[in-house]
């Protein structure tokens, strides 16, 4: 059954996020479980993101910004590096979490001994559950082709991230896709919830910003390949 012992550190790195960051931090406050911790890093943004972040400093948030832009992944590795909590969950700056998200995955970990797991999502503008087709087949299937996975509702066990060596920094975009993959290969026992507990923006986001630096690097997750951009 549910620990509440047990802390969640939630990782949150944002750029430019001023519309929708105060959204995002509140969904995590209003979270039922209530043992967290809430790491945001602002990766220089040149907006009103720091302003609006700081009017949310409390006890459970920690604020660290960095000197230069560095991308998700650095950045969401240095978020690791800081949290204390024995789970880490992701939580992107244009989207919202359930109230119930972390209760519901941190008593599934728990009940079954999982490493990680992700739920499907409500795509904000159509309000359809995705992923839809995919979710019929075998993630191990499916990873073959695209990344089956909603990164944003990913909640792991700390340890389990440390093992498997956090995000591969030479991934600047699909980090998500490769550390999926990677544990995968290495056997991480995992769940997929099937019904939604995040709610997730799909315009003007990452993927949508960066779509061909994204195939790119996703496609050398799909061949098992290094990739030569910075």
């Amino acid at each position: 059954m549910e620990d509440k012992s047990k802390k969640v550190s939630i990782i949150l790195s944002v750029y430019n996020a001023q519309d929708t960051i105060g959204n995002a931090i509140e969904s995590i406050l209003s979270q039922t479980y209530e043992n967290i911790e809430l790491l945001i890093l602002n990766d220089k943004s040149n907006d009103d993101t720091q302003k609006i972040i700081e009017t949310f400093e409390s006890n459970k948030i920690k604020v660290f910004k960095n000197k230069k832009n560095l991308g998700l992944t650095k950045s969401l590795n240095i978020l690791i590096n800081h949290s204390k909590g024995e789970y880490i969950a992701r939580q992107d700056a244009d989207d919202v979490s359930f109230k119930d998200r972390l209760e519901k995955q941190i008593t599934l970990l728990e009940d079954k001994n999982l490493d990680f797991c992700t739920s499907r999502a409500k795509n904000e503008q159509t309000n359809k559950t995705i992923p839809r087709f995919s979710n019929y087949f075998s993630p191990h299937l499916v990873t073959k082709f695209k990344n089956p996975f909603i990164h944003g509702t990913l909640l792991i066990k700390k340890s389990s991230l440390l093992n498997i060596g956090l995000y591969d920094e030479k991934f600047y975009y699909a980090q998500d896709y490769k550390l999926f993959v990677d544990m995968l290969q290495n056997n991480y026992k995992f769940e997929i919830i099937k019904y939604p507990l995040y709610s997730l923006n799909m315009k003007n986001n990452l993927s949508e910003k960066f779509s061909l630096e994204q195939n790119y690097y996703a496609d050398c997750v799909r061949k098992g390949m290094i990739p030569n951009k910075s």
